[in-house]
């Protein structure tokens, strides 16, 4: 009896090699995608292009910012809670810059279709002048409301002195939130295309207001 046996062909690991690097795949790809940014394999980061307020100021009471309308009555900032709302400030003369901040503002407010009812516009007129009937016209909707220069300045750009606190709120387009939060502010240059993307992305991101 042939008590000779053939020898067992050992087992390939080819199998137990690409199980390995198949499991090693997605751990090895965030690494290269974190660590070495050039290979364009990051995600591109979405942030907004107007800069968020830290920490959010809550809107005045009308003790401590008293408004007006046009017409002379007095107006409650706190009214509009429960919508966004899109702010500027100008002299009631609204020269070329004011007029630009009112039109992006108001063509912002204008496309965002079935949210446009989540939206409301408000200019602060900073003196007791009269705007003129092309301005009244031109972005009729919007609430005029007058206010005090420097009590409006201590809200919407508190921390500066007397000059250019006045210089930042005419530079500059804000965002309240439906709490009545001012939480965004844009330069008064801003791109109308990318204020009006980032209006959208907070409505669509949003489930206030």
């Amino acid at each position: 009896m042939d008590t000779t046996q053939t020898p067992a062909r050992p087992r390939s690991l080819t199998p137990l090699y690409l199980l390995l690097a198949v499991s090693l795949a997605p751990v090895l790809f965030a690494l290269a995608a974190y660590y070495m940014p050039s290979l364009g394999l990051r995600p591109e980061q979405s942030n907004a292009y107007g800069q968020l307020i830290e920490p959010q100021r809550s809107v005045p009471t009308p003790a401590t910012l008293p408004l007006q309308t046009l017409q002379g009555e007095a107006f409650d900032l706190q009214s509009l809670r429960g919508r966004w709302v899109l702010v500027s400030a100008d002299e009631s003369a609204c020269p070329e810059s004011c007029v630009r901040k009112l039109f992006i503002l108001r063509n912002s407010h204008a496309s965002q279709g079935k949210n446009v009812d989540r939206l409301a516009r408000v200019w602060f007129v900073t003196d007791q002048g009269q705007p003129s009937e092309q301005i009244l016209e031109a972005y009729l909707g919007t609430h005029m409301l007058r206010a005090d220069p420097g009590q409006l300045a201590e809200f919407l750009a508190p921390g500066t002195d007397s000059s250019a606190a006045e210089q930042a709120v005419k530079n500059g387009m804000w965002i309240i939130d439906p709490n009545g939060n001012l939480m965004m502010v844009f330069p008064g240059d801003a791109d109308p295309i990318k204020v009006r993307t980032d209006i959208r992305k907070l409505l669509n991101n949003s489930r206030i207001g």
